[in-house]
């Protein structure tokens, strides 16, 4: 078991050594536990991957295709991009605090994670994926719901990302601007499916990383009329009602549950 467990070890110091060991000077990280160099690494690629993809993202639609994908009316001032990331950075060091407490809870065989693919074969890890992500999207929904339906955690958590409630005030840079407790909150059934899923950490990491450029991109008003994918056309009716539109990556909870609100019938009524 130990020998087995040391292999998420391996993993977990090899993305150390890439990030840290690039960007910084070893004397300046080496020393440290490995659990606060996970964090820091997780912190630096996690703020890079935010700036790096929101500032493409938003010079390609406000720049490139100014006025393709939206009109002059609905692209957001540069102010209040600029407070989207005062409050995304301000939480970003809270953020990190999960997936570094997830990987001790790993690397120390608390959970049901795998480290190889070979362990259950291509079948089962399908399987295990596929059960991964619908807990997860079960798990979000809910977390986003009560969080609006609670009136406390809406007004004390959820209210600090909510601001943001028209599209000219929606912008890629919006997807990680929230109160630390509520973006913590909302990322959580990641870390409890990998105490009732096996779950392929490689696999595990990639998807949480996969969070930063999604929640940029269902921030950006755009609606990629993708079904089922929960795309910004969703998105934006949430962030306008309040009360629709929960999922995070499908439509699939919202219309199980009643709160599925089609933009296409939006823009048909509004005709």
């Amino acid at each position: 078991m130990d020998e087995y467990l040391g292999l998420f070890v391996k993993e977990t110091t090899l993305y150390n050594q890439i990030v840290l060991g690039t960007l910084l000077p070893e004397k300046s990280w080496a020393p440290l536990p490995h659990f606060v160099q996970g964090w820091l690494r997780i912190y630096i690629a996690a703020t890079l991957l935010y700036f790096v993809s929101g500032f493409l993202w938003c010079f390609y639609i406000y720049h490139i295709k100014r006025n393709v994908y939206l009109p002059k009316d609905a692209i957001p001032s540069k102010k209040a991009m600029y407070l989207q990331i005062y409050v995304a950075m301000k939480a970003m060091p809270w953020y990190c605090a999960l997936p570094s407490i997830s990987e001790y809870m790993v690397e120390n065989g608390w959970t049901r994670c795998f480290s190889r693919i070979s362990d259950v074969g291509w079948i089962s890890y399908t399987w295990y994926l596929a059960l991964y992500l619908i807990f997860v999207e079960f798990g979000i929904y809910w977390m986003h719901r009560e969080l609006h339906d609670i009136k406390p955690l809406y007004k004390y958590l959820h209210a600090t990302h909510h601001i943001y409630n028209k599209q000219n005030t929606l912008s890629p840079f919006a997807g990680l601007a929230f109160h630390p407790l509520d973006g913590i909150l909302q990322a959580v059934p990641h870390v409890i499916a990998l105490f009732l899923v096996p779950t392929h950490f490689t696999t595990h990491i990639a998807l949480l990383f996969m969070e930063a450029i999604w929640t940029a991109n269902i921030h950006d008003c755009i609606h990629g009329k993708l079904w089922p994918v929960m795309g910004a056309g969703y998105h934006t009716i949430h962030h306008t009602t309040y009360r629709h539109n929960y999922g995070h990556y499908t439509v699939w909870m919202d219309w199980m549950f009643g709160t599925l609100r089609d933009p296409l019938e939006d823009e048909s009524k509004n005709m």
